[in-house]
């Protein structure tokens, strides 16, 4: 992998009329470790949010030693770098040959049921087996409600009284046992915790049964950009929600057993950029080299907002308009779908063109999990960066991030 000092030191050196993504290691082991310095527990990183082997690779030398996997593909990129991490099979719906290669051939030990079905399946293959049920830790996620930017109980999660049920027939089978719960991603309100967390105790305290562990989940936000011309959203800064966690951690009684979190965004969200180019400037249309078929499908839910920074080509010697003038362009992108716009504009000067290039910051979450092959547009290049986003020139215009405004 190229090195770079900047993201523009890149982007003029290669040219590339392909998009490319700019990775920062020692951001990525910098978020790593201050998650893992606030949270009073283990810390096992989301593999869907960012299962690249240089992310995974990276988290292993960061002290990162156990991981969340949702399939064996997950388990394989693990396994790739580390016969020792810790693997949390934490899907609550799995196909029995997955459930079975999980326990037997990667010995995983810690997996999450949430219907009864799902606790049958799992506990035929360890019969099968031949395994010990107190080797097992199976953990009961519940359903739970909160200000997220995306929610994730619609679709998963028991209520609490069939929680209870899941529980106290785990309890007679001789499972060790543990809650969990997600309260969706890119939480915005630290409230949500403490429901999650009330909901978990009204179902310890009817269970009749020993909890050993909480998994508080994920949704612990990453810092994006912001559009003016929409209400501003207070986002706590990961200290107040950590400290407010611990602190609710500790008065709903949770404080004494094993404690585990599954962060992916507030992690790796930062240690990646995108460089795209314009492929064609259309009055105040930008086509791009990217897309939501790619690396922008966060952006395209209207969830996210992007900052954005621009990179003149300097080979365009005539420009038209203001250079410090900046304004929304609509952006679409490079597949032949018209649904390929983003929803929300990108604020760049009033300069810009077919040619030059603009980094997008702030995409190492979800961004390289959720790429497709549409159109056979695949964007998979990297170069190695070591400034972090917005230290070598703040983003333009209004959708830049408040820090750096």
């Amino acid at each position: 992998m190229q090195k770079f000092h900047t993201a523009e030191e890149a982007a003029l050196k290669l040219r590339p009329d392909q998009p490319v993504y700019c990775f920062r290691p020692k951001v990525l082991i910098e978020d790593a470790r201050r998650f893992q310095a606030l949270f009073p527990g283990k810390t096992a990183y989301a593999v869907k949010t960012n299962g690249e082997p240089m992310v995974v690779e990276t988290l292993l030398k960061a002290g990162v030693t156990a991981f969340d996997v949702a399939s064996p593909a997950e388990i394989d990129t693990v396994r790739r770098f580390s016969a020792s991490a810790e693997l949390l099979y934490m899907h609550p719906v799995k196909a029995q040959s997955d459930i079975r290669l999980a326990l037997e051939t990667h010995r995983i030990r810690t997996l999450v049921v949430d219907h009864e079905d799902e606790l049958s399946k799992v506990h035929r293959i360890v019969q099968g087996l031949d395994i010990d049920p107190g080797e097992i830790t199976i953990f009961v996620r519940i359903q739970t409600k909160g200000s997220a930017a995306y929610e994730l109980s619609k679709k998963f999660g028991a209520a609490p009284s069939q929680a209870v049920e899941l529980l106290e027939r785990l309890g007679r089978l001789g499972y060790r046992l543990g809650l969990c719960f997600h309260v969706g991603s890119q939480i915005a309100d630290p409230d949500t915790y403490e429901r999650a967390l009330a909901s978990a105790d009204w179902v310890r305290n009817r269970a009749n049964v020993d909890i050993a562990a909480l998994d508080v989940g994920g949704g612990f936000p990453a810092v994006y950009g912001r559009d003016p011309r929409r209400k501003a959203v207070e986002m706590p800064s990961l200290e107040e929600m950590m400290a407010r966690l611990r602190a609710d951690i500790q008065e709903w009684g949770f404080g004494d057993m094993e404690l585990v979190a599954e962060p992916g965004r507030v992690i790796v969200a930062q240690a990646y950029s995108l460089i795209v180019r314009v492929l064609l400037r259309k009055g105040r249309r930008l086509y791009i080299n990217d897309g939501i078929w790619a690396s922008l499908s966060d952006s395209w839910t209207g969830k996210i907002t992007l900052p954005a920074r621009f990179i003149p080509d300097p080979a365009i010697r005539n420009r038209n308009g203001d250079p410090a003038t900046v304004v929304p362009y609509r952006v679409c992108g490079a597949t032949c779908d018209s649904v390929d716009i983003l929803t929300r504009p990108f604020w760049l000067p009033e300069t810009v063109d077919t040619g030059d290039w603009i980094e997008i910051g702030n995409i190492g979450a979800y961004s390289l999990s959720l790429r497709t092959h549409f159109n056979g547009l695949y964007p998979n290049s990297f170069v190695e960066v070591a400034t972090p986003f917005g230290q070598e020139g703040a983003p333009q215009g209004f959708a830049s991030l408040e820090t750096m405004a």
